[in-house]
This record gives C-alpha cells, sequence and structure tokens, in this order.
C-alpha cells in the first residue's frame, strides 16, 4: 500500500466512512493504539476556522446552522449543502479567491444560505440519516418551501435523497463530487470500504462512545503533515511552492484541516452501509423518512460537477445519476473538470471556470414540462 497517499489529507482525511489508505492490520494497530492513548472526550486542540464571507446566522438547531450570504430579500434561493464529513464547512469558503460561496455570489446567486453541519455532542450519538434529512427540510421550510440546492460530496447524496423524497421543495439541483451509483466505477475510497469488515466501523464507532471522534481518525493518517503539492494542486494556484502567497495560502488550509468534527454513529455506519456496501441509492432500495426512494420518479432539472482526477468519488458514480433519475435529458446537464475532489470546491480554475456556469444555469427559469 502507498503511504504517500496516506500522509496527505486526500480521500483518507476528508471522507471518514472508510478507514482508506491503509491496510487491515494496520488500522488494526492504529485503532489499539487509540485504545491506549487517544481519549474521545478531549478537547479540540485547534479552533474552528471562520469563513473568508460575511454572514449572518438566520437559523440555529441543535445539529445544524443556516449561514445567509443574501445581498437582497425576495427571489428563489440557493441552499448549499456542505458535506457531513471529517471537517468542516469552510470546504465551501476556504480564502479568497478559493471560495465557492464567493464564486456563486459573484456569478449572481443573491439569495445563498449554507447548511453548516454541527459536529456531534454525545447526546447526538444516535441521530441517522432520517434525522438530517428532516433537518434539512426545516431549513428548507425556513426559506420558504422551495429552494435551489447544492450539494457538495456527502451533502451531495443527501440533498438527491431530499430532493426525491420532497419533490415540489426543489426547484433545481446541483451535485459535485457526490457519490450516487457506487458500482458505475471503483474509487481508490469506494474499494476500501466494500473490502473493510463493517465490525472495524463498529470498533471506530465503539471507540468514541457511540461517535466517530474526527480528530482520532485524522491522526491516524497525517503523520506527516500536509503536503504541499497536494495543497497547490487542490487550489489550482499557480504561486510557486514555498512562496511567500503560497505559505499564506498552505497555512490556511491546515488551519481548516486541522479542526475536524464528530459524526454519530448512527449515521456513519448507516452510511458505510446504505450507500456503500449495498448501494441502496442506485439500486433503489434506499429508504428515507419511511418512503423507498425511487430515482427514475425524480423529475427535477439537474447539474453535475465531477472530477476527473477525484481520488474520492469517481466521476462515473456521480453521472451514473443522469441515468438513473427521471430527469428530461433536455434539463441534464454536467462537466467533468481535471480536478481532484478538494479542487471541485476550493480550487481557484474549478471556480472561475465551471461554478459561473452552474451559477447562470441557476438564475434561468425552470421551463414548463421540466418537473
Amino acid at each position: 500500500m502507498d503511504r504517500h497517499l496516506g500522509s496527505q489529507f486526500s480521500y483518507a482525511s476528508l471522507f471518514w466512512p472508510a478507514l482508506a489508505a491503509v491496510s487491515f492490520s494496520e488500522t488494526a494497530s492504529a485503532l489499539a493504539a487509540q485504545m491506549m492513548g487517544f481519549g474521545a472526550d478531549r478537547d479540540h486542540a485547534a479552533q474552528e476556522p471562520g469563513g473568508a464571507t460575511p454572514s449572518k446566522m438566520a437559523l440555529e438547531l441543535h445539529a445544524v446552522r443556516l449561514c445567509d450570504f443574501s445581498t437582497v430579500a425576495s427571489g428563489v434561493p440557493t441552499l448549499l449543502c456542505t458535506p457531513l464529513a471529517l471537517h468542516g464547512s469552510r470546504i465551501a469558503d476556504l480564502a479568497t479567491g478559493h471560495s465557492l460561496v464567493a464564486a456563486l455570489c459573484a456569478g449572481g446567486v443573491d439569495r445563498l444560505f449554507m447548511a453548516e453541519w454541527r459536529s456531534a455532542s454525545p447526546d447526538m450519538r444516535f441521530r441517522g440519516i432520517d434525522d438530517y434529512l428532516a433537518d434539512l427540510n426545516v431549513l428548507v421550510d425556513h426559506l420558504g418551501g422551495s429552494v435551489d440546492l447544492i450539494g457538495l460530496c456527502q451533502g451531495g447524496w443527501l440533498s438527491l435523497v431530499y430532493a426525491a423524497r420532497f419533490p415540489g421543495k426543489v426547484r433545481k439541483l446541483v451535485m459535485a463530487g457526490a457519490p450516487v451509483d457506487i458500482a458505475a466505477r471503483s474509487s481508490a475510497l469506494s474499494a476500501v470500504a466494500a473490502t473493510t469488515p463493517l465490525s472495524m466501523f463498529q470498533g471506530l464507532v465503539n471507540l468514541g462512545g457511540g461517535r466517530v471522534i474526527g480528530r482520532n481518525v485524522a491522526q491516524f493518517w497525517d503523520v506527516d503533515g500536509v503536503d504541499a503539492d497536494y495543497v497547490r494542486d487542490s487550489l489550482q494556484t499557480l504561486q510557486p511552492t514555498g512562496s511567500p502567497e503560497f505559505n499564506r495560502l498552505k497555512a490556511i488550509f491546515e488551519s481548516w484541516n486541522a479542526w475536524t468534527i464528530d459524526a454519530p454513529g448512527t449515521y456513519y455506519l448507516e452510511v458505510v452501509q446504505k450507500l456503500y456496501k449495498r448501494n441502496e441509492l442506485a439500486t433503489g432500495d434506499f429508504v428515507a423518512l419511511g418512503q423507498k426512494i425511487n430515482l427514475s420518479h425524480l423529475r427535477v432539472p439537474m447539474y453535475l460537477l465531477a472530477g476527473s482526477l477525484d481520488e474520492v468519488v469517481a466521476s462515473e458514480q456521480l453521472l451514473a445519476a443522469e441515468r438513473l433519475v427521471g430527469t428530461r435529458p433536455e434539463d441534464l446537464h454536467h462537466k467533468v473538470a481535471s480536478s481532484n475532489h478538494l479542487g471541485l470546491f476550493m480550487g481557484r480554475r474549478s471556480l472561475e471556470e465551471y461554478w459561473p456556469m452552474i451559477a447562470r444555469w441557476l438564475k434561468e427559469p425552470v421551463l414548463k414540462g421540466a418537473l
């Protein structure tokens, strides 16, 4: 196994549902070391970083905050659903020139909100996918009951499930770097998720007292710190490695990388089983809030953004949505960027080339018969 991958942020850190980039025996050793020396209740070593774009708090729930970046008070709201993963929502608002939030605002999305998932406290350990869908529904209702929905990575499939469960509440749907059909093509991540015994995932939850403790998972791999080349590729910056400007950006990235969130064990195991091991979203067996999700019944206009170099989600895993949903072909759009996973959300080239097109598409009216 290539340990160079394991020392980088890459999929091993970003996407906690798989114990990626290490072998089974190495993972077992890491878990044993955690049992001996890493307590689940230690204080966070790093302070939660702030975003680059000013916002105000529109609504605050136990498990999620609704951030408001709007510049107008009327019009169709756009809700950005960030991943409930190892790191915080600043993935969408990292720094000037590397902010998806800023790119959307500059592209004309003037009623923009973001779901910022909270780190799971001990009393949240039994929260599952349905609980987060219910929270998302509260946010949508708070915004008037109809939104354009943008889902990033883990927030992407959650947004797709939400749109299928509440089709009248989503006008348009954007998914970027989101897994939909795991069987469409294996990625390094999904391969490990498939071959790792469920008992390993359950053991990780047990070690956290019913939660997956983010900082403990991160330190399994982040031994050598964040690799400068990976940061450069993810940010798609032209600044030379080692230059003052690059070092400034790398410091911002490392600050975001150092602050991790915890996940409820129930949610974690449901994602592993339902999405990765059983591929239920693609097979039609996924049940959300008491209703089986049949993607062929979904008619919402859709825009998909995949990365040809995405190490977390193979582009085919996302683009498979086009053959699974019932949306008219003329209302389906996709682009494949020359980008790794993080580059889709914070890479300068991706933000300048693809997201302005998506913003313009969001501003277009929905044609009659599309829904």
